[in-house]
C-alpha cells in the first residue's frame, strides 16, 4: 500500500491506511479535508501523517492555544504551516466556516485537515464546504490494514473477472474470535488477546457517561441508551424494526414504556458519533418488479462494540456459534465498507418479500453488482452458494443485470478459489480493495 505524506511523519510506527490516498487527493484538489469517524479509529494519527502543524481543540493543559483561548478567538486554531491539522474541530463549530474562508482567500495556498468524532447537531457551519472541504469517513482498521489479511484477493480484480486462486493465511477459530473481540482499533493491535476487549468496554462507558451528552448538549438517559445499544448488539447485522428494539429495551421488569420517537432520537445520536451506521437495502434497478424490503439495518462501526455490550469474550464466542456468526459478519461488513469506499463503490444488503436475504451487495459506480454471503466455517459454503445463485436467478428472471461475481466470504477456509458453479469462495484473511 502506498503511503502518501505531505508533511513530516511524526509517528514512526504509523501503519498506512487505505484512506491515505483519498486524504492526499482531497488536500490537493479541495484544499481541505474533514476526516470523521468513531473515536480511537486513527483520525488524528492520519491527520498528523499529512500535517506540518496542528491545533488540538480539546487540549486544556500546556496547549498553545488552549481551548479557552480558541473559544474566545477561533482564528488562533487556524494558525500554522500548511497543511494544518485541527483536531476535534466540532467543539468550536465556527472553525469550519473559517477554514473554508481561509482556503478560498488564499487560493488553496492555505490547506487544512479537520478531524472529528461527532457531527454537530446545533450551531452547524453555515456553508457545507462543497468544493473546499471534502468529507471522508474513517472506520477502524481492516484486517488488510492491520496485516492480518494477505490482500491477495482484490475486490477490484474480482469485478474485472479475475478468479481468485490463492492459499489463505493460517487461522483457527480461536484466532478469529480474538479478532472479533479485539476489533480494529489502531492502539489495540498489540494488546494481548485476554486484555484486548477492555478498550471497547471503556469506549462504551465513556460514550454513556460523557460523549452522548456532547452531541447537542441534550441530556439523555444513559440507562435507556445502554438498553438500546444492547438491543442493536443482539440484532447485529439484522434489520430490526423499532417495535423489536422497544420490546428489547422494555423487557426488564420495571422498565419504562418507550416511544418510537425516543428510539429514533437515541439512534440519531449513535449515528452522529459514528458508532452506528445505516446499511440500506439494494434493488436491482429503479423499475424493478421485485418487491424489496425497504427497512435498513444498522451496523456497529466495529465488532468489538457489540461484543463489549453483550459481555462477550473469545472463549464465550467459541461456545455460542450463532453470536459468533453475527459478530463475524459485522467484522466482514466493516472491512467491505472500507474497501468499497476506496473504490467508489457502496455496500447494501438484500432482502425481498419472499424472505430471500443476502448479507452484502456491492454496487460499483458503473452499476455493476456483486452478491456476498458471510459464513464463519467452510462447512456452510454450499448453502451460502445456493442462496447467492438463487438471487442471481431471481434478478435474471426479472430482467435485471447479472452479477459481476458472487462470493462466499468465510472465516476459516484455507483457499480462495472459484467453484464449478461460478461462485467464488474467499477467506476474509485474503481480501483487499
Amino acid at each position: 500500500m502506498d503511503n502518501y505524506s505531505y508533511g513530516t511523519l511524526k509517528y514512526d510506527a504509523y501503519l498506512p491506511r487505505i484512506l491515505d490516498q483519498q486524504v492526499a487527493f482531497a488536500i490537493e484538489d479541495f484544499g481541505g479535508v474533514n476526516i470523521r469517524g468513531p473515536k480511537y479509529c486513527g483520525k488524528t494519527w492520519t491527520g498528523r501523517a499529512f500535517a506540518n502543524s496542528e491545533t488540538v481543540v480539546m487540549s486544556t493543559e500546556g496547549a498553545t492555544p488552549s481551548r479557552d483561548m480558541i473559544e474566545a478567538a477561533p482564528e488562533l486554531a487556524l494558525q500554522g504551516v500548511s497543511p494544518h491539522l485541527v483536531d476535534e474541530w466540532q467543539e468550536v463549530p465556527q472553525l469550519w466556516d473559517m477554514a473554508r474562508a481561509a482556503i478560498d482567500a488564499s487560493g488553496k495556498a492555505r490547506t487544512f485537515i479537520l478531524t472529528g468524532s461527532s457531527t454537530p447537531r446545533f450551531h452547524k457551519p453555515r456553508h457545507s464546504g462543497v468544493g473546499r472541504i471534502e468529507r471522508l469517513h474513517m472506520r477502524p482498521m481492516t484486517l488488510f490494514e492491520s496485516g492480518v489479511s494477505s490482500g491477495e484477493v482484490s475486490i477490484q480484480a474480482l469485478f474485472k473477472g479475475e478468479a481468485p486462486q490463492v492459499a489463505a493465511p493460517k487461522m483457527n477459530a480461536e484466532d478469529l474470535a480474538d479478532l472479533v473481540v479485539r476489533g480494529g482499533w489502531p492502539g489495540n493491535l498489540s494488546t494481548p488477546g485476554a486484555r484486548a476487549g477492555r478498550l471497547a468496554r471503556d469506549y462504551v462507558e465513556l460514550f454513556l457517561e460523557e460523549d452522548m451528552h456532547k452531541v447537542d448538549d441534550v441530556h439523555r438517559d444513559p440507562a435507556k441508551m445502554r438498553r438500546l445499544m444492547v438491543s442493536y448488539a443482539r440484532n447485529a447485522e439484522q434489520a430490526a424494526a423499532p417495535k423489536t428494539l422497544i420490546r428489547d429495551m422494555t423487557a426488564e421488569p420495571g422498565s419504562e414504556p418507550l416511544a418510537k420517537e425516543t428510539v429514533e432520537d437515541y439512534t440519531s445520536v449513535l449515528e452522529g458519533t459514528f458508532i452506528l451506521e445505516e446499511i440500506g437495502t439494494w434493488a436491482p434497478n429503479l423499475r424493478s418488479p421485485l418487491r424489496v424490503n425497504k427497512k435498513p439495518k444498522y451496523h456497529y462501526a466495529d465488532p468489538s462494540i457489540p461484543a463489549a455490550l453483550l459481555n462477550v469474550t473469545p472463549e464465550k464466542l467459541l461456545g455460542d456459534f450463532e453470536t459468533f456468526g453475527f459478530l463475524f459478519e459485522s467484522l466482514c461488513v466493516r472491512d467491505l465498507l472500507v474497501y468499497t469506499q476506496a473504490l467508489g463503490s457502496y455496500v447494501y444488503y438484500y432482502r425481498d418479500r419472499d424472505d430471500l436475504e443476502v448479507d452484502a451487495i456491492i454496487e460499483a459506480a458503473d452499476g455493476a453488482w456483486a452478491g456476498i454471503e458471510v459464513k464463519v466455517g467452510h462447512n456452510q459454503v454450499e448453502k451460502a452458494a445456493a442462496n447467492l445463485l438463487r438471487l442471481a436467478d431471481k434478478i435474471a428472471r426479472a430482467g435485471g443485470q447479472p452479477p459481476a461475481f458472487l462470493m462466499v466470504l468465510e472465516g476459516l477456509g484455507d483457499y480462495a478459489y472459484r467453484r464449478a458453479d461460478g461462485v467464488y469462495v474467499a477467506p476474509i484473511a485474503t481480501l483487499a480493495p
